[in-house]
């Protein structure tokens, strides 16, 4: 029984910073099980922060330029994880962090390159693992669910609150997932002109009130009118949810406020459309997880069927890092890691690009 020993590493959409977490996995009686054993996250700088979140602007060199620039710095932060806890790893499992998504024009692209960073770290790296979903006709997310579908079969729904908000369930004995809408994206944007980096714990959103004209425009969204498998990016909140938001000048926490009433209504809509059974249990992660007015907010906006479950704090942030982590075991082992029946595509697949390192020190052929 081989334990299989990773560095997972990812960036999401909230930019909160890079989370690594080096996990083990092992398979008994065709059951997987993990361990998160050590993982943090490293904030973005101001520099980082503005480069990446600019990123959908930039020209193509520029935009290649950022991929090797930040592909470096992911090698440089994961090989100082690995010597500070002095960690062994069989490779290291990166998403990089998302400047394009729209799969409707078949493009998806994960900055930093993996070679950069196997290159640096002298590790193998699998990375990419969204690109070959889109060219099977998929929306190259949501891909947690695979994590979900193995690793946490016990809860009924799996919760994500990251940026954006998607969901996965079992239905007719096929995992199902898509992305719901907005989670903490829009809450950070408007923390943000106050120059707070997010609402701790939701404490300013919960002393607003609903902003009746805000709650409509959000929920006439035609995002939610479609059927899933869909999912939405940075594009998309850019072009059809700030809008809504910089429209007037709103009182934060009435903002706030409105805008987690609106995300757990929404998120509420989706899973009763499931009709689920009276005890139901919900696993939410992400870091909206960590915000207690979001939370008390959508236990109610859920009803009694179904029972809000936050796990550990370590759990909640380092899940998605701990999936990608997983998601590189499946593809070392040539096993599918992409659901079809999740993204829409026209076959499962086993995506991610391996880059072996490059040995610096050896000499040239030439």
């Amino acid at each position: 029984m081989r334990t299989f020993k990773v560095l997972g590493m990812m960036s999401g959409t909230s930019l909160d910073g890079l989370d690594l977490a080096y996990c083990q996995f092992w398979e008994d009686n065709a059951q997987w099980h993990f361990e998160i054993r050590q993982c943090t996250t490293i904030p973005y700088s101001e520099k980082w922060h503005q480069l990446l979140q600019n990123a959908i602007h930039l020209s193509q060199e520029d935009h290649e330029q950022l991929h090797q620039d930040y592909g470096k710095w992911l090698g440089r932060q994961a090989q100082q994880f690995l010597k500070k806890h002095d960690l062994q790893v069989d490779f290291l499992a990166s998403h990089g962090h998302t400047s394009h998504h729209r799969p409707e024009e078949g493009v998806t692209f994960q900055l930093g390159h993996g070679q950069q960073i196997a290159t640096i770290t002298q590790q193998k790296v699998i990375c990419d693992f969204r690109s070959l979903d889109v060219h099977l006709g998929g929306q190259g997310a949501p891909l947690v669910p695979i994590g979900d579908a193995l690793l946490l079969k016990t809860y009924d729904f799996c919760l994500n609150l990251g940026g954006i908000s998607n969901v996965s369930f079992q239905k007719a004995g096929k995992r199902l997932a898509y992305d719901i809408g907005m989670a903490n994206m829009p809450l950070n944007h408007i923390t943000q002109k106050i120059g707070l980096p997010y609402d701790d714990g939701g404490k300013l959103a919960a002393t607003g009130i609903l902003l009746p004209e805000l709650y409509e425009a959000l929920n006439q969204l035609p995002y939610y009118q479609l059927p899933y498998p869909k999912s939405v990016g940075f594009e998309w909140f850019i072009e059809q949810v700030q809008p809504l938001l910089d429209g007037k000048d709103y009182a934060t926490k009435d903002a706030l406020f409105t805008v987690i009433q609106h995300n757990c209504d929404q998120i509420a809509r989706g899973l009763t459309a499931e009709n689920p059974k009276k005890g139901s249990q919900l696993l939410v992660t992400g870091g909206g997880a960590l915000n207690d007015f979001f939370i008390e907010t959508l236990q109610k906006a859920v009803g009694t069927n179904i029972i809000v479950v936050v796990p550990p704090k370590k759990f909640i942030a380092f899940k998605e890092a701990m999936v990608f982590a997983f998601m590189g075991v499946l593809k070392y082992l040539g096993r599918t890691n992409v659901l079809a029946s999740v993204t829409g595509a026209n076959a499962d697949s086993c995506s991610g690009i391996v880059f072996d390192p490059v040995d610096l020190k050896a000499p040239s052929m030439g």
